[in-house]
């Protein structure tokens, strides 16, 4: 069949078409409607089989990590139980405000039961107040002898209460001996009625600095 043979076809009357040019017709015409199709029907449901996929892909994700948690849920309630107690433990290291001028004084002793002279002895006017403890800097000025301040200095590190130096600069005094001036910050913890208020406080500047942003 050639070129001539194809001009001689009639389009109205197809089934009298030899076969080969009804096969091809078939062909092309099955492939304009699977294009047709593709366009305008297959094209957006497979955009929404991939984001479907995508999800379930996710929620996949989503589900072995809860089934993870769940597996792991004593380990976790146990390493939970654990740091409780390691934050009760710490905290029991901390004096309540009844107890802060009893450290003040054991500080103090603790100099003078090295020998050393105390010049300065100033706690701050103002605490520090974090969450949940509050930090207290006392200025110390001390004379002594170098191995009295090294052993003042571990004593302090030794108390069952947590202070620390801080600042420490030491010089020599006209009579052979040593002068250290430093910072020791005691700490203590907030009562619950003191966390109360300073949450209430928080909370209120929260609500002013809102007020401000939207006049």
């Amino acid at each position: 069949m050639n070129l001539d043979d194809l001009k001689t076809l009639n389009l109205k009357d197809v089934g009298a078409w030899p076969v080969l040019p009804k096969v091809a017709a078939l062909a092309a015409l099955l492939v304009a409607v699977i294009f047709a199709g593709y366009w305008f029907d297959w094209s957006v449901q497979l955009e929404q089989l991939e984001t479907v996929r995508q999800e379930e892909s996710k929620l996949r994700e989503t589900f072995l990590s809860k089934k993870k948690q769940a597996i792991n849920l004593d380990t976790y309630r146990q390493q939970l139980k654990e740091i409780d107690q390691s934050f009760g433990a710490l905290l029991k290291q901390l004096p309540n405000k009844s107890e802060m001028d009893a450290l003040l004084v054991d500080i103090n002793q603790a100099g003078l039961g090295r020998g050393l002279e105390f010049e300065l002895f100033k706690p701050a006017a103002n605490e520090t107040a974090s969450e949940f403890y509050a930090q207290l800097p006392v200025t110390i000025k001390v004379t002594g002898a170098y191995h009295d301040l090294g052993h003042f200095a571990s004593d302090i590190a030794k108390m069952p209460r947590i202070v620390t130096l801080n600042d420490i600069k030491i010089e020599a005094a006209k009579d052979g001996r040593l002068t250290m001036d430093a910072v020791a910050k005691t700490y203590r913890y907030l009562d619950e009625e003191e966390i109360n208020a300073q949450k209430k406080a928080a909370a209120d500047a929260k609500k002013k600095g809102a007020g401000g942003a939207k006049k």
